[in-house]
């Protein structure tokens, strides 16, 4: 693809051809993503970019409409994976914090015990003493 002279396989319809649909009305089922890349209730997700790029213009060579084309898919992949990881990883991570919690505590109480016996039976030795 490096320069003008590439050309399409034939057959192929380019960006600028218009492409005659068959008779009767058989339209091409939109596209719908798949439930799980839809944000559950309340998830924010980020938006799609709406319309052209205003990078795009009719001076672009393919290569340059190659990089926008994959900068852009690039973005939008980011921010896919990004959105299923928060998704993902937040129940993991709260579980996780929960059971660290947990164990911190239970230690926390052990040392506090042993801290507290040991002060009781330092101050009744004392007082055994007098």
């Amino acid at each position: 693809m490096s320069g003008s002279n590439w050309q399409p396989p034939e057959g192929v319809p380019t960006l600028t051809e218009v492409v005659a649909w068959p008779a009767g009305d058989t339209m091409p089922v939109p596209f719908e993503p798949a439930a799980e890349a839809l944000p559950l209730e309340g998830s924010p997700m980020p938006a799609p970019p709406v319309g052209p790029s205003p990078a795009i213009g009719p001076s672009l060579t393919d290569e340059q409409m190659i990089e926008l084309v994959l900068a852009d898919v690039q973005h939008q992949v980011d921010l896919m994976l990004e959105y299923r990881l928060r998704e993902v990883l937040a129940p993991i991570l709260t579980r996780a914090t929960d059971a660290v919690v947990r164990e911190a505590r239970g230690e926390l109480a052990s040392t506090l015990r042993d801290v507290v016996a040991r002060a009781v039976a330092q101050e009744m030795t004392r007082h055994r003493s007098r």
